[in-house]
């Protein structure tokens, strides 16, 4: 079992930036790829970055790759995303994943034009 609690979102303006934290429980944390997905109102949820369980591999979504960073710390059961040169398309409640099993519950950034 698992729990993941993000951290970090707030109100930002469009080219600031913001890093959003994903605490997890459990002695397992460092066995799996971790995820950042958002959801934006009245859309889908979708990928965001994805990084392997020794943080060797990273993965991004076209649409935020060169301004979005994905890294880990083991010894702190935290995964991280630093999020730069935000845009108001990035508005979304953001959710780290651990594998497909585990989902934290969210939290908010809004960037203002």
């Amino acid at each position: 079992q698992v729990q993941l609690v993000e951290s970090g979102g707030g109100l930002v303006q469009a080219g600031g930036s913001l890093r959003l934290s994903c605490a997890a429980s459990g002695r397992t944390f460092s066995t799996y790829t971790m995820g950042w997905f958002r959801q934006a109102p009245g859309k889908e949820r979708e990928f965001v970055a994805r990084i392997n369980w020794s943080g060797s591999n990273t993965n991004y979504a076209d649409s935020v790759k060169g301004r979005f960073t994905i890294s880990r710390d083991n010894a702190k059961n935290t995964v991280y995303l630093q999020m730069n040169s935000l845009k108001p398309e990035d508005t979304a409640v953001y959710y780290c994943a651990a594998g497909t099993a585990y989902w934290g519950k969210g939290t908010l950034v809004t960037v203002s034009s």
